[in-house]
């Protein structure tokens, strides 16, 4: 048989898995890096590809008998359960709560499924779904509805939870990557860098001056405040695993724009940057649970900046740069002494199980 008969006998076959240099998941395909960014877009969105799915966003927004509504979901599977400043349980509603108000929606509902190792002691489940309940109440949000399975001891890993949420979204908020703009000013809440650091210094038995504590909180309510200061919010992202490096990265791409950040504007404790230089870690690549970016109108960013620092998540909020029609698709660091970088997504394994 010729090549050119071999190549039409053979054309009509396709590759149900893209070719990849990793043939096997890794630890690090869910550590929120590039193999995780290419294994979503590889592997899952071509599969389930819909209008819905297509902005990629924090959850999907559509309309139902004219309401305007929003819908997440997320597992959580972090290592320890327990850590300083939260465990996985009120993580898991926040998380949840925060991914929605990514979308501009107003948390109501949510559902959780347990998966639980033979073995766990009552007492620390107790303490999970307690904390869940504290937190549902904090956020003003009621569990409705969820699961619960048993595996063998030795089959899981104490335990793990699956959250969905749902929310309203009033008819005239419109939050998406796709509504990025060249000019925008992107605003950060807070110190970053908190809840992955807090977590590695547990589950490494590290100790440090003071206790670096996890940053998990719901940002519903400061969403809330600056959403009635100004509409023209374009993009809300939470940078949770992969950091505020890989949350930029993805939006950059998305809308195929270009990204500046100031090393001076980041706020970072010097407790964690500390830590990040005896680890060898950088902070723009580790995950937080009580932070949001905020892509907004350069005419409306006073007045939101104003709206968030009155809120006390919010009272350390900043500009730490801005949309950029140049280098699309490209985050570029502008550091302390004057020069420049880029400054990519993460491709090994920074800090899995992270949440």
């Amino acid at each position: 048989m010729s090549n050119e008969s071999k190549l039409e006998s053979t054309s009509g076959f396709t590759c149900p898995i893209p070719k990849s240099d990793y043939p096997n998941i890794l630890l690090a395909h869910g550590s929120g890096g590039r193999l995780t960014h290419d294994l979503i877009s590889k592997v899952f969105v071509p599969q389930f590809q819909n209008e819905l799915l297509e902005p990629l966003h924090d959850g999907a927004v559509f309309r139902v008998g004219g309401k305007k509504l929003a819908f997440t979901t997320d597992s959580y599977v972090v290592n320890p359960i327990f850590f300083p400043g939260g465990n996985i349980g009120e993580l898991a509603v926040n998380g949840t709560v925060n991914d929605l108000a990514m979308c501009g929606a107003r948390p109501m509902y949510l559902s959780a499924a347990f998966i639980i190792e033979e073995g766990l002691p009552l007492e620390d489940l107790l303490k999970v779904v307690r904390s869940m309940q504290d937190a549902a109440k904090s956020a003003g949000v009621l569990l409705v509805t969820g699961d619960t399975k048993v595996v063998d001891r030795g089959k899981g890993d104490k335990i793990f939870i699956n959250t969905s949420g749902i929310g309203s979204v009033d008819v005239d908020v419109e939050i998406s990557p796709g509504r990025m703009e060249a000019g925008d000013r992107i605003i950060v809440n807070g110190d970053i860098a908190l809840h992955g650091i807090a977590i590695l210094s547990v589950r490494e038995g590290l100790e440090f001056n003071t206790e670096i504590r996890s940053d998990t909180a719901s940002l519903n309510g400061l969403v809330a405040e600056m959403l009635a200061a100004s509409k023209n919010i374009h993009v809300l992202r939470d940078p949770t695993r992969g950091g505020v490096a890989t949350s930029l990265n993805e939006l950059a791409e998305q809308a195929s724009l270009g990204i500046e950040i100031s090393e001076d504007a980041i706020p970072i404790t010097d407790d964690v940057t500390g830590a990040c230089e005896i680890l060898g870690l950088d902070p723009l690549y580790i995950a937080n649970e009580g932070k949001l970016l905020a892509f907004v109108s350069p005419a409306d960013t006073d007045r939101v900046l104003e709206a968030m620092r009155e809120h006390p998540l919010g009272r350390k909020s900043c500009i730490v740069g801005e949309v950029v029609d140049q280098h699309r698709g490209t985050v570029v660091l502008k550091s302390r002494i004057g020069g420049s970088r880029v400054v990519d997504m993460l491709t090994g394994e920074q800090l899995p199980r992270i949440c």
